[in-house]
């Protein structure tokens, strides 16, 4: 396997679908610091799916880049990604090959496919852990200086929870989890909500309400709902830093952003993420099940900050926006039920007897959840279409075009469901074909 290299690697990801410049700059920045403070050579990969005028303008700020001992970059267009993955589905011999390699990188936006396809790269390179970064955010400053979360990540990440507590400022964690290792280490963001729903707010607090709520599991009281409404898509508020604080826990899900985290990979080679397309939210599965496998984690200060493009402002932005919302709101029906088991379940069920995570369980999980009844999807397309045309303008419109591809909604939801649990299924196999095979010259 390549993690036995006396080489101590890290992958860097910047997934990207639009033009982020400032965004090159500023992770480059952070990976030279990673290598420059923890002596680690750092993988930085930019997985670009822009235009070809936006990839010509990344090329130049990736040539511009000033050299930084310990850093190397990887500037991927999709042609490139794709023929690494060829190369690698090939060499795994599985079946389907069109079919892995469409969930791998699918024609649509898909916040769990890009990162899939930053786990593998990281395979095929050696690395021991990816850490990712947005493409819509930025780095707090102190002091004139950047505030870089790979600093806590890099303290802690792989360790065994008793010995990464000295890099801690406090631990609240079972004494029995202490051997285990840290699995992930994470913040969140500051700055505009995650998810741009907040003109809903400031029009209708209680349509506002009524939409978020919906992500909860159906049977919760009100004052569950309304704490997640209070809670969701806030990130850390506004605060700003001033000085560092970080946890050594079983991380809450709720207080982690997918573009400030790091994972260890002994838990992404075992278990993917969703690989749903236009879904917010679907990248988040791995924090859920870290947190449920009572594997340890470090909750950190140091927020990315959060901002919107121009494009969600137009009206073709809005609408797809608003369909990857939908599509979000219809996943929880699927992935509420396997929480729900995940949490049930004792660590120990979810967990091998080298306690790493087993895939197989959470496979089966998924597939028992994508036979449930779809009234209660129903239902949240009912509630979402009668909120929006109460909002009007845009928000009617799309309650009309949402309303004529229900039967198409509901049944990617399943399917998104069904596709999971097959990657899930296959992906030791993809792992250990990347580890063999390299980035080869889809790195060049």
């Amino acid at each position: 396997m390549n993690h036995k290299t006396s080489t101590d690697r890290i992958c860097l990801a910047l997934p990207t679908n639009r033009a982020c410049a400032e965004a090159i700059t500023g992770i480059a920045e952070e990976a030279a610091y990673a290598a420059r403070t923890f002596g680690t050579e750092v993988h930085l990969v930019i997985l670009d799916s822009c235009d070809q005028a936006t990839w010509t303008e990344h090329t130049r700020v990736v040539a511009e880049l000033p050299a930084a001992p310990g850093v190397i970059v990887h500037h991927l267009d999709e042609a490139r990604q794709r023929q690494f993955l060829r190369r690698t589905i090939r060499r795994s011999g599985l079946a389907a090959p069109d079919r892995l390699l469409d969930l791998m990188l699918p024609a649509d936006l898909s916040y769990g496919a890009c990162t899939n396809r930053a786990f593998l790269i990281a395979g095929a390179l050696g690395c021991r852990s990816v850490h990712r970064r947005d493409s819509d955010c930025s780095y707090q400053v102190l002091d004139g200086e950047r505030v870089f979360p790979i600093h806590h990540e890099l303290a802690s990440l792989g360790k065994t929870a008793s010995h990464a507590s000295a890099a801690v400022t406090e631990t609240v964690l079972a004494e029995r989890h202490g051997h285990r290792r840290v699995s992930m280490v994470g913040a969140s963001f500051i700055g505009e909500p995650s998810v741009d729903i907040a003109e809903i707010e400031q029009r209708d607090a209680g349509v506002y309400h009524d939409i978020v709520s919906l992500w909860a599991p159906t049977h919760w009281s009100d004052e569950q709902k309304e704490q997640l409404v209070e809670e969701s898509f806030k990130g850390a508020g506004t605060t700003p830093f001033t000085a560092d604080h970080s946890t050594l826990t079983l991380v809450d899900p709720m207080r982690v952003d997918m573009s400030n985290i790091a994972f260890d990979h002994e838990v992404y080679e075992r278990v993917p993420l969703p690989p749903a397309t236009d879904t917010i939210g679907s990248d988040y599965f791995l924090i859920h099940l870290v947190h449920d496998a009572a594997l340890p984690g470090v909750l950190h200060n140091r927020h990315i900050q959060n901002y919107y493009t121009p494009f969600r402002r137009t009206d073709a932005g809005f609408r797809a926006y608003q369909t990857r919302f939908v599509k979000f709101l219809l996943s929880m029906l699927y992935l509420n039920d396997v929480y729900g088991r995940m949490g049930a379940a004792a660590d120990t069920a979810l967990l091998d007897e080298r306690e790493q995570v087993r895939g197989d369980v959470i496979s089966g999980f998924l597939r028992e959840s994508a036979g449930l009844d779809r009234t209660e999807n129903i239902w949240r397309l009912d509630r979402v279409s009668t909120a929006y045309r109460k909002l009007g303008g845009r928000y009617a419109e799309f309650a009309e075009l949402m309303d004529a591809r229900r039967e198409e909604l509901l049944d990617a939801a399943q399917r998104d469901t069904e596709d999971f649990a097959l990657l899930i299924d296959v992906w030791p196999v993809l792992v250990g074909a990347a580890q063999e095979s390299g980035l080869g010259s889809a790195g060049a």
